[in-house]
C-alpha cells in the first residue's frame, strides 16, 4: 500500500506486529484517542466564537488555574476512553487521584492504563497559539481480574507500551511510537481522517535550536547558566536560534523536525522541576528516544526514574542527542567543581 494516502487505521493494521500485544488492543486504544482528538480539535478550533476561552475559577492539582478547554478535553479524553471497554485506569494532570475503571462484565478484565495532560499549553489558547495533549499508555501490574492499584501507574517510563500526543495547530496531527520508531499523522479535517504524513520521523543528530524560558535565567543552576551561554556564543555553527512557545508538545514538535534541545530544568521557584514525569516527560521521553533523540533530568535517563506519586515533577532535558550530552555534560562539571 501507497505510504502517501495511508490513514491511521491501515497503518495500525499493517504494523501489528511491531505491537508485542494483541493488535486488537493497539487499534481501540489508538482509535478512541483519535476519536478524543477530533472531538477537542473541533472545540479548540472554535474556541475563539464561544465562551470557552479563560479560566473556570477552579484550580487543578498542580495549583494552576484550569482553563475551560482543559477540562472540557479531560472529560472527553476520559469519557471515550472509558466508552472503548479496554483501559481498567486513567490517571490525569487535572485530576487529584486516578480514576479505576470496570469492564463492561464488572470482572475487571481490561489490562492497560492510559496516563495524560489533556491540554497541555493551554494558556496559549487565548492568544492563538498551538496546544495540544500528550498521552502515555501501560500495561496494568495488577493481575487481571482484580482492581486497579496506584502502583501500577507508579511504572518506570521504560515500561510505556505506547506514547504520544496530539498537536493541535496549523493543521492537527497525532504523532506516537509503540517501541517501533515515530510516525506523523495529519487530520484532513473535510472527511475526518487522519493520514500517515511524517513516516519514521528522527530528531537530527545536532540542531541549531534551543528551547528554554529564559526569563528564568537568574533562577537556573549553574550548569543550565553555562550551557545558554555556550548556545549564544559565537563560534562554528553558533550562536543557536533560541525558539520557545511554552508548549512543550509544540516546542518538541518543531525540535523534532528541524533538531533542537528543550529545557526546562529546576530553579529556585521550582526545586524540583515544573514538568510532571508521568503525564510530560515519560511520553516524550519515549518518543525521543524512538526518534534517535534523548531525554535525561541533567544526569538520569527520564525512562529510568522510578516514580514515587502520581503528580512527581522532574527537571527535563530533551532533543537531539549530541545536544543533551553537551548540557549533560555542562551539568556535569558544575557538579564535579562544586
Amino acid at each position: 500500500m501507497s505510504q502517501k494516502h495511508q490513514t491511521l487505521g491501515e497503518f495500525i493494521i499493517e504494523h501489528q506486529s511491531s505491537f508485542k500485544y494483541t493488535s486488537g488492543e493497539l487499534s481501540r486504544l489508538i482509535n478512541s484517542i483519535r476519536l478524543a482528538a477530533k472531538v477537542v480539535n473541533y472545540e479548540v478550533n472554535k474556541a475563539g466564537l464561544v465562551d470557552i476561552l479563560g479560566t473556570a475559577g477552579d484550580t487543578n492539582i498542580q495549583g494552576e488555574d484550569q482553563q475551560k478547554l482543559d477540562i472540557y478535553a479531560n472529560e472527553k479524553f476520559i469519557q471515550t476512553l472509558v466508552n472503548r471497554n479496554i483501559v481498567c485506569g486513567i490517571a490525569s494532570e487535572e485530576e487529584d487521584s486516578f480514576i479505576a475503571i470496570n469492564s463492561n462484565d464488572q470482572n475487571h478484565q481490561n489490562k492497560y492504563i492510559v496516563l495524560m495532560d489533556p491540554l497541555d499549553g493551554s494558556s496559549n489558547i487565548d492568544v492563538n497559539v498551538s496546544v495540544g495533549t500528550i498521552f502515555s499508555i501501560y500495561r496494568r501490574l495488577t493481575p487481571v481480574g482484580t482492581p486497579v492499584q496506584e502502583k501500577d501507574f507508579l511504572q518506570k517510563g521504560s515500561e510505556q507500551v505506547a506514547a504520544g500526543y496530539i498537536i493541535y495547530g496549523t493543521s492537527t496531527m497525532l504523532v506516537y511510537t509503540t517501541g517501533d520508531g515515530v510516525n506523523g499523522f495529519t487530520l484532513n479535517p473535510a472527511i475526518g481522517t487522519f493520514y500517515l504524513s511524517h513516516p519514521q520521523m528522527q530528531f537530527p543528530e545536532h540542531g541549531t535550536i534551543y528551547s528554554v524560558n529564559e526569563g528564568n535565567y537568574i533562577h537556573f543552576p549553574k550548569g543550565i547558566k553555562n550551557y545558554i551561554k555556550y548556545c549564544q556564543m559565537e563560534e562554528g555553527d553558533r550562536p543557536y536560534t533560541s525558539r520557545y512557545i511554552g508548549s512543550l508538545v509544540s516546542d518538541f514538535h518543531r525540535n523534532m523536525i528541524k533538531g533542537g534541545i528543550y529545557l526546562y530544568p529546576t530553579s529556585s521557584k521550582n526545586p524540583n522541576g515544573k514538568l510532571r514525569l508521568l503525564y510530560e516527560c515519560n511520553p516524550m521521553a519515549f518518543l525521543a528516544e524512538q526518534a534517535a533523540g534523548k531525554a535525561s533530568d541533567g544526569t538520569t535517563r527520564i525512562l529510568d526514574i522510578a516514580p514515587t506519586e502520581l503528580h512527581q515533577r522532574v527537571p527535563f532535558i530533551c532533543g537531539s542527542s549530541a545536544m543533551v550530552e553537551k548540557a549533560e555534560e555542562f551539568m556535569h562539571d558544575t557538579h564535579s567543581r562544586s
